[in-house]
Order: C-alpha cells, then sequence, then structure tokens
C-alpha cells in the first residue's frame, strides 16, 4: 500500500489518494484510508494536524467489500 501510485481519475476523482486496488496472487484488494480525530469518534476537523487526526487503514479482499 506504501508504494501505490496508480491514482487516475477513475479510481480518485476527489485526488485525495485515500483509496486503491491492488491485485496480489489473483486476489484483488482494497485498500481505505480513514481520517478520525483524536477520540476516533468522528471525521477529522483538520487532516494535516497529526495531533488532531488519527489516521485509520483498512484492508480487505474485493470479495468481501
Amino acid at each position: 500500500m506504501r508504494t501505490f501510485d496508480a491514482f487516475t481519475p477513475d479510481n480518485d476523482p476527489h485526488r485525495e489518494h485515500d483509496f486503491g486496488r491492488i491485485d496480489h496472487n489473483a486476489e484483488r484488494v482494497f485498500w481505505k484510508i480513514d481520517y478520525y480525530d483524536a477520540a476516533c469518534k468522528f471525521g477529522s476537523e483538520d487532516l494535516a494536524d497529526p495531533a488532531k487526526t488519527v489516521r485509520v487503514l483498512t484492508i480487505v479482499l474485493a470479495e468481501e467489500y
């Protein structure tokens, strides 16, 4: 996920770079980054401020999505 850079207007229409898809060993895998406030209850009010933002990476097989 760290090296993924195949963002296009089709898979990243808002240019946020927070969602992607990779194919690995005949499996399609989706990943998504969400941004929460420090308490992980609501969305972060300032995504660029690490003191106010907790990033959560979710990885799921496409067949489970």
